[in-house]
């Protein structure tokens, strides 16, 4: 079942995803050829906690996983789509880097990603990541209250299928706030006018993964990371949205 949010929790996860957008800002500044991707965490962390916050993802055991992640931030390179786990990889010209972060602020968990491009990157690749990109404000612009899941998960799917992309159908978006995975799983394909109803209270992470080969992917060793199983390139962009009296209000935007 889905966790309303009150008012109050609201203007709460107002605050953290206003500090939350912030820190994914920075850290996508420090991103250029020969950065390790452990000193980009470093760099989130330092910041979130110099703010009095907490990284909800350090030490997260999220369902089925075998340990805790081990870090603030996900970073996740090329054929990485979510969850890489920070270390001594360093970046290179030409790479795409996905990074991956929550706030809790005040008991009030946020969550938002977006990828960046290192450096050169070739047209198509730049092209993956603005579609994905416009796959998740595609999303956001279908919820209405009243509306359903799968509008959702239809406008994300459209955007995707339109440039040929392979869409994860494993992973999706869900709701956050008091954790930071709660219901309702929020696909990113769907038929529209399907799924539970969007209604006052609500929040969720949408979070659009589009591929350049098909769909398919696989976890890594380390228990965390999913690739593209074909090794194509992918993007992952996500944001925070809560549904408030008057529509869909998103929470983790830069500069708002």
């Amino acid at each position: 079942m889905a966790k309303y949010k009150t008012t109050e929790e609201i203007d709460l996860l107002r605050e953290s995803g206003k500090r939350l957008a912030r820190v994914l800002h920075l850290v996508a500044g420090e991103i250029k050829p020969g950065v390790t991707t452990k000193y980009l965490d470093e760099v989130a962390e330092r910041i979130i906690r110099e703010k009095g916050d907490t990284p909800p993802f350090l030490n997260y055991t999220p369902h089925g996983a075998h340990k805790p992640f081990p870090a603030s931030l996900c970073v996740s390179i090329n054929d990485e789509i979510v969850h890489g786990i920070p270390g001594s990889r360093v970046l290179e010209d030409g790479d795409i880097v996905s990074i991956d972060l929550g706030v809790t602020h005040k008991g009030m968990i946020t969550d938002a990603a977006l990828t960046v491009p290192v450096g050169n990157v070739a047209p198509r690749v730049w092209k993956l990541i603005q579609e994905t990109e416009r796959g998740l404000e595609e999303g956001i612009r279908a919820m209405r209250l009243g509306g359903r899941i799968g509008d959702i998960g239809a406008a994300v799917e459209r955007v995707g299928n339109q440039n040929g992309y392979g869409i994860v159908r494993e992973l999706g978006g869900h709701g956050v706030g008091h954790a930071v995975h709660e219901e309702p799983y929020v696909p990113n394909y769907g038929t529209k006018g399907t799924g539970p109803i969007l209604k006052e209270g609500m929040v969720l992470a949408l979070e659009p993964m589009f591929m350049l080969g098909d769909e398919h992917i696989r976890q890594m060793e380390d228990g965390y990371t999913i690739i593209s199983e074909d090794g194509s390139l992918s993007a992952h962009f996500e944001h925070t949205v809560a549904m408030t009296d008057i529509g869909a209000e998103v929470l983790t935007r830069y500069g708002e």
